[in-house]
């Protein structure tokens, strides 16, 4: 009596095999099929190998576009809705005037007039600028940097009221540089239209242009008496020209300068708190 096996394994590797029981005995049969299958096992487990792969590939792909293409579409629209190109001014007296009016609804008079001003932009980081000696020290986490915003070479960088040199303090005094430049321009950029290089220009008889040496500019939308209420910006760091941020929650400082404690984008808020203003 013939007896037939069959074998449906990858790609008809072992298709039909007869066996008869007068030819070939059980254990030579098992035999001659275990020399089959230990050359099956690498391509199995490669298989095995590479299905597992593409599941995690899949799995990473996808974690990837849930988050990315929220941020992308919102990106888009933003996009779409505020992008606009640098308006044209004109320079001359009525853009210095204007630029005037501003200056005194901030009151520059007792900005020029103040000591010291302390300040802590997004609860992360605190400033004590004592703008006489023009001296600047920048608190964050455990360290503390003074710059001294004459003469870099007098630069201090501490680490738990230690003072450091060498390659940390350097890194310390950089980041805390980088630092006291943008955080600080949030908090007294209405003060500084009349800076050295800057550039201002008149649009539509109503806003101020203001352009700095770096190329970034800035239109400030003003009310009747001259006080900012947002401003538009075109700079090398945001790649939406034109987008809009609102200033607003002005607080009057003990010498009476006026700062802003709350700068807002869209949905999205900076403060700036423990402001503090001394002659």
């Amino acid at each position: 009596m013939t007896k037939y096996l069959f074998h449906r394994l990858t790609k008809g590797v072992i298709t039909n095999h007869r066996v008869e029981n007068t030819s070939i005995g059980f254990c030579e049969f098992c035999f001659r099929h275990s020399l089959v299958f230990n050359n099956l096992e690498p391509i199995l487990c490669n298989n095995y190998k590479f299905l597992k792969f593409k599941k995690t590939y899949k799995i990473i792909v996808g974690v990837i576009i849930f988050f990315t293409l929220p941020t992308l579409l919102f990106f888009c629209f933003l996009y779409i809705k505020y992008h606009e190109p640098l308006p044209y001014g004109s320079k001359g007296k009525k853009a210095d005037d204007l630029a005037t009016k501003m200056l005194v609804a901030v009151n520059y008079e007792a900005f020029v007039g103040t000591d010291v001003f302390e300040w802590t932009y997004k609860n992360r980081r605190h400033y004590k600028w004592e703008k006489t000696k023009n001296i600047c020290e920048v608190y964050w986490k455990q360290y503390k940097v003074s710059l001294n915003l004459n003469d870099s070479r007098l630069h201090k960088a501490h680490v738990h009221s230690f003072k450091v040199d060498g390659d940390l303090a350097e890194k310390l005094i950089r980041k805390a540089v980088k630092y006291y430049e943008n955080d600080s321009f949030w908090v007294f950029a209405p003060y500084r239209v009349f800076d050295e290089g800057v550039k201002r220009e008149l649009v539509d008889n109503n806003d101020l242009l203001v352009t700095y040496k770096n190329g970034d500019s800035y239109l400030w939308i003003l009310d009747d008496h001259g006080m900012p209420i947002s401003f538009k910006m075109w700079t090398s760091q945001f790649p939406i020209d034109g987008i809009e941020v609102l200033w607003s929650h002005w607080k009057t400082t003990e010498t009476g300068a006026k700062l802003p404690t709350l700068i807002k984008f869209f949905i999205f808020g900076t403060e700036i708190t423990d402001i503090k203003g001394t002659g």
